[in-house]
């Protein structure tokens, strides 16, 4: 009697359900568990994502299971996902950000927004590419904002044109958003000279609180009048910021930097990694994705430095053109390389502040961008 109980207990478990697809994906997740806490790339969200993948890849759990009726239960994170379906998590990521950002180094140079709207160029080249590779237009749209190097951005526009590619966009982006530090200093090397990365940019003027007041509101207005698509994301990324600057709602703005976006990144990146079951997963098209999505991050880095380039020689050399590899949307992260990679130059330049204006310019820069290819290839 034992020994069959003990039979079948083994044969209704797990390990006889396991694939070969299934160990490899488990693997995968073991090693994104340890590039989070051991080397720390994006551990915030890496870390949920990869253990997302590792319960979706566990045989016979139904954790994802959609339910075929309404008298039958889903899986827990099938109804946790809704939130990533229905675009809800990545907006409320967006008004976490506008609570924490500083748009004053925008405001001080407008200009910056040339170089945030440069540093999108990798989302059209990829976007090319992806369509010459056999991608239909919503997929190849989807692999292109990972140039934007924006996760939520990414995951908000793939949820919308192409859901069945979500897990390898959101792990790409989320990687090269993590691996800037290895990607762009040699980028910004090649394509700067010694005497401009040593450049000593003066020190932007004082931005008014009225002025910071009006920057969300005014900004809000013209993105979605333009751009209707694009209100769940300007829109609570400016709300965030009006939160912030308002001086009246600090409690709010409190509330809305910590507790909930800690929460909705959890779910997020829970979820999003959930997507990624071997059978979906492992694919030819995942690894033309993952390089795809490489190419895009560092065309959009190419593209910031060039028209920094410009604007340092139509200044007089007043820009350093470092400040342009910080157009990418990875905030702060992209503008601390700026800022690193200045002071090997020159130790008394100190371009962290200037280059969070091209930096927050980015992150308008991809949602504008995440709205006109939805515009263009949404339902």
């Amino acid at each position: 009697m034992l020994a069959d109980a003990l039979l079948k207990l083994w044969r209704e478990s797990g390990y006889m359900a396991l694939d070969w697809k299934a160990l490899v994906m488990i693997v995968l997740a073991c090693v994104l568990v340890y590039l989070a806490i051991a080397k720390k790339f994006e551990p915030l969200l890496l870390l949920p994502i990869a253990f997302g993948m590792l319960l979706a890849n566990l045989p016979l759990t139904g954790i994802m299971k959609e339910p075929l009726s309404s008298s039958e239960a889903g899986g827990l994170l099938y109804y946790l996902y809704q939130g990533v379906k229905l675009g809800i998590y990545p907006s409320l990521i967006f008004l976490g950000i506008g609570a924490m950002t500083d748009f004053g180094p925008l405001i001080a140079r407008p200009s910056n927004l040339i170089i945030g709207a440069g540093a999108q160029f990798g989302i059209a080249i990829a976007f090319v590419i992806a369509i010459a590779l056999g991608f239909l237009p919503g997929e190849a749209a989807s692999i292109g904002i990972i140039g934007g190097a924006d996760g939520p951005t990414a995951i908000y526009l793939t949820t919308k044109l192409a859901p069945n590619l979500l897990a390898p966009i959101s792990i790409a982006a989320y990687s090269y958003m993590a691996l800037i530090p290895m990607i762009q200093p040699p980028l910004m090397k090649l394509l700067t000279t010694k005497k401009e990365r040593e450049i000593v940019m003066e020190q932007s003027r004082k931005v008014s609180k009225l002025e910071k007041i009006c920057f969300p509101l005014i900004v809000s207005i013209v993105c979605i009048l333009l751009l209707p698509s694009v209100a769940p994301l300007i829109g609570m990324l400016m709300l965030g910021n009006l939160f912030r600057e308002s001086g009246v709602t600090e409690r709010l703005s409190e509330t809305v930097q910590n507790a909930l976006i800690n929460i909705v990144t959890i779910f997020l990146g829970v979820t999003v990694g959930a997507t990624a079951q071997g059978s979906a997963f492992l694919k030819p098209e995942t690894i033309k994705i993952i390089l795809l999505g490489l190419l895009a991050f560092m065309f959009s880095t190419v593209g910031g430095l060039l028209i920094a380039k410009i604007m340092s020689f139509l200044s007089g050399g007043k820009i350093n053109p470092l400040i342009g590899s910080a157009g990418v949307s990875a905030v702060p992260m992209a503008a601390r390389v700026t800022q690193v990679e200045g002071q090997k130059a020159n130790p008394r330049n100190y371009l962290l502040m200037h280059a969070m204006g091209p930096n927050v310019a980015g992150v308008i820069g991809s949602a504008v961008a995440a709205g006109i290819l939805l515009s263009l290839f949404g339902k």
